[in-house]
């Protein structure tokens, strides 16, 4: 028996029930894919199926305004994801009638469409002859064909033996087998060898010690970096911020900014303000340190509960107040909601 058909008659038995798997829209699978690139299933479903109903194809995209779909996002992370699409959505209503192309050069050419993205739509969609290569399919195949580094050889190698193995007349699913076996089986550290379809041919099963397959690489610490912020009150609203910074680009967050010392925090934040608003602001106290962790780094945010003194007289940053009531009409970044949630009730006083 094939490899290939070993694989596909496991799959076409076990394979999960999820929403981007009940029809072949070539949109649909787009947005599922780009969705669930560094993120978990279980954590995507939801979101999908919202953008889904909020945004069923291309154009809806495409006439939509930033604001309102980083909205649907907020929650998920990487948000370039998301204003990569929104440009890509562009285009193709601009440049390809509303249609998702099949060529691969056209597809890839698109903002935020890689090799990984294009493999996937294209296989899926339009059962195109294209391998992908994510983070499972690489654990499955460096583990089957017994590679210890994800050198640049040895990935090169792993493509042109699934090129080889590739069911020609199932290529998407194919792909997504070869992934649902790395996402429920052949997984990081507790792989569940017994049940893989492709036992008998895995040099790491053989070994007895599949974990050795690919090494583990440890990490890199992250780092811890404290930041000050400021609820800048003016009766029943706050002053809010827009990113345009690279990192978390396009969304809202309280005043803020990264300092090297605690002990300084307070005219840290005054100069802030003072530098892009030139607001004056008395700081009545301390509210706490919000913590939370992004991909890269660690946040400690001092906060403080600030009231305006003077009104803004010229501004370098895109700004607006709000009531508590409008939080629901602006995208924010995570650590926002925590800060958000030591207000409880309808105005901003905890």
């Amino acid at each position: 028996m094939k490899i290939s058909t070993s694989i596909l008659n496991w799959f076409d038995i076990v394979k999960r029930d999820l929403p981007f798997r009940k029809n072949k829209n070539p949109y649909n699978i787009w947005v599922s894919e780009i969705m669930l690139q560094q993120t978990k299933v279980e954590t995507v479903i939801p979101y999908y199926n919202n953008w889904i109903k909020k945004f069923p194809d291309v154009m809806s995209v495409a006439k939509a305004e930033e604001d309102v779909l980083l909205k649907s996002w907020e929650g998920l992370g990487y948000y370039a994801r998301c204003r990569n699409f929104h440009k890509a959505a562009k285009i193709l209503c601009e440049n390809f009638n509303s249609k998702i192309p099949q060529s691969w050069n056209a597809f890839i050419g698109l903002p935020g469409v890689g090799e990984y993205t294009a493999g996937a739509v294209l296989s899926i969609a339009f059962n195109k002859p294209f391998i992908v290569l994510d983070g499972n399919v690489k654990r499955v195949m460096a583990r089957v064909i017994g590679r210890r580094k994800l050198s640049k050889y040895n990935i090169n190698l792993i493509k042109q033996t699934l090129k080889k193995w590739l069911d020609k007349n199932r290529p998407g699913d194919f792909n997504e087998a070869l992934m649902e076996l790395g996402a429920c089986i052949c997984t990081p550290k507790k792989p569940k060898c017994i049940g893989c379809p492709i036992n008998t041919l895995c040099i790491a099963y053989k070994s007895g010690n599949p974990l050795n397959y690919p090494s583990y690489i440890r990490k890199k610490s992250i780092p811890n970096y404290t930041f000050v912020g400021g609820v800048i009150r003016d009766k029943d609203k706050v002053l809010i911020q827009k990113r345009n910074e690279k990192m978390l680009s396009g969304l809202w967050e309280i005043p803020n900014k990264k300092i090297n010392s605690v002990k300084t925090s307070k005219n840290e934040l005054e100069n802030y303000i003072i530098k892009h608003y030139q607001l004056s602001i008395k700081i009545k106290k301390k509210l706490g340190v919000i913590k939370h962790s992004y991909s890269h780094f660690n946040m400690n945010l001092v906060l403080f509960d600030c009231i305006k003194y003077s009104g803004i007289t010229k501004s370098q940053k895109t700004y607006k107040w709000i009531k508590k009531s409008e939080i629901k009409d602006y995208p924010f970044h995570k650590v926002n909601h925590k800060i958000f949630s030591l207000f409880k009730y309808d105005y901003w006083t905890i």
